[in-house]
Formats: C-alpha cells, structure tokens, sequence
C-alpha cells in the first residue's frame, strides 16, 4: 500500500474531498484506511461501566486507499509516490523506501 500509519494526507474523492488528514489506522489486507477528522459515522452504545452515561458516539470510519493522497513533507503538495532501492552501506542490505515523484524527497 502506498499509504502508512502517520502520513499526512488529502482526501481526493466523496464528502470529505479536499480535506487534509493524519492517517490513524491502516488496514492493508481491505485496502482501507481510517483519517483523523475524516468519514465520521454515529455509534448508539449502551451503559456500559466505562462509559455509564452510554448514548451516540461519533468517530471516524475507514474510506478506500485510493481515495486519498500522500503530502510530501517537502514540496508540501499532494504527489504520487514512487518506489526506489537504497543499499545500506553498513548492513550490506538493500531496502525499499517511498519517493516523492514531485521532488525526489524519501519519505520514512
């Protein structure tokens, strides 16, 4: 998946389109990913010993992968993310990091 826990992204498509968001939860297998701020639906919970009170929580709900996009923290713009293979000097390994295709920035 091109998006991970923690990146910064933009909302592309739907109600939410044009909203930026940190990226909670990724569920990779469903290709789905819950956004801080985004998708809220409403939950009826009963009394509970957590909660006594009970009643309607709101909280936010997993949309598509594909409908968001990944805020390089260099460009600061919405770009599509590339795949290269870095060695690791040291460990003699190779490793694959994420690449801003606007700027050439690795992300984490």
């Amino acid at each position: 998946m091109h998006v991970k826990k923690n990146d910064q992204v933009l909302v592309l498509s739907g109600n939410y389109k044009g909203k930026k968001g940190k990226v909670l939860k990724v569920f990779p297998e469903k290709k789905r990913v819950i956004v801080e701020g985004v998708n809220f639906i409403k939950r009826h919970s009963r009394p509970t010993q957590q909660n006594p009170q009970g009643g309607i929580i709101e909280k936010e709900a997993a949309i598509h992968a594909s409908n968001v996009m990944i805020i390089c923290p260099k460009c600061n713009t919405p770009s599509r993310m590339g795949k290269k293979v870095v060695v690791d000097e040291t460990r003699h390994r190779k490793n694959k990091v994420r690449v801003c295709k606007n700027c050439g920035e690795m992300l984490a």
